[in-house]
């Protein structure tokens, strides 16, 4: 979902107890589909926050946006760079240089 930094902080407090914006959440699911496939689950981009990183950063917003979906992705899958000691970071950057 791509959303405003109004809508993104709201759900930032509600699901984590953050009352700021945020660039990207995750909502995680696992529920196996009827095709066999497992529904990872839903990634948020706050579009408000993804221009300022962009133009931050010096790159377009669609760099930006492939960057938060990655980020997202990689907290779908389990990893929490919160908690990992860089792991999901490493991953991430090397994930970027080859896909993006």
């Amino acid at each position: 979902m791509l959303t405003d930094d109004v809508r993104i902080q709201e759900l930032n407090n509600k699901y984590l107890g953050r009352d700021r914006p945020t660039d990207v959440l995750s909502f995680p699911d696992g529920d196996r589909l009827p095709d066999g496939f497992v529904f990872l689950g839903e990634i948020v981009i706050s579009l408000d926050t993804a221009r300022r990183q962009a133009n931050e950063l010096g790159h377009s917003l669609l760099r930006e946006l492939e960057e938060l979906v990655l980020h997202g992705l990689l907290h779908l899958l389990g990893y929490d760079h919160e908690e990992d000691h860089g792991e999901m970071e490493m991953l991430e950057l090397q994930l970027r240089e080859e896909l993006l």
